[in-house]
């Protein structure tokens, strides 16, 4: 076994990125203190061809230094918006048709093994704030919550890698389906 050279890669331009058919899914970054943070979610949603990330409230937008620093040019090729508030990115995403999950421990929640998305659904995840998660009132708007079980002494995942885990079950979901 050999490891694969970059140029063996066969990676896509910016471009060719813009141009291909995406992920039917939205990122909704909840008040995100981290820029570095921010610019890891851009990474993988590049990685994993997601549609857009909506950065709502505090959460920072490019360009920016930090968000710059992990992203490594995926500000250039993924779509994204602010927005004022994440309620606002919430009720234009429903209205669009998309089901929105916010990613939280919270009773009644679906656990990620669990999740069944559909083939032909349009999905959003809220992600939320290092500190406090995601704003109990956009639990209450979206009425969904996805919570990735742990079994450790800590509470939480970074929110770039709950991200990652997230995104990543998805999209395997749809892809490896047996």
């Amino acid at each position: 076994m050999r490891k694969f050279q970059s140029y063996e890669l066969d990676r896509k331009t910016v471009e060719e990125f813009r141009e291909q058919a995406k992920a039917p899914i939205v990122i909704v970054l909840d008040n995100v203190r981290s820029a570095l943070n921010v610019g890891s979610i851009f990474r993988t949603a590049d990685a994993l061809s997601c549609e857009a990330i909506y950065l709502c409230g505090i959460t920072a937008s490019p360009p920016n230094k930090e968000i710059h620093k992990t992203a490594l040019g995926a500000t250039e090729s993924v779509s994204w918006q602010h927005f004022a508030t994440s309620a606002q990115a919430v009720s234009q995403l429903m209205e669009q048709g998309y089901e929105v999950w916010a990613v939280e421990q919270a009773q009644g929640s679906t656990f990620l093994p669990n999740f069944a998305p559909s083939p032909q659904g349009k999905y959003a995840f809220i992600f939320g704030n290092e500190v406090h998660g995601v704003e109990q009132t956009l639990i209450d708007q979206c009425g969904r919550c996805l919570e990735i079980p742990q079994f450790g002494t800590k509470h939480s995942f970074n929110v770039a890698v709950s991200a990652g885990i997230v995104l990543w079950d998805a999209l395997s979901k749809w892809h490896y389906k047996t």
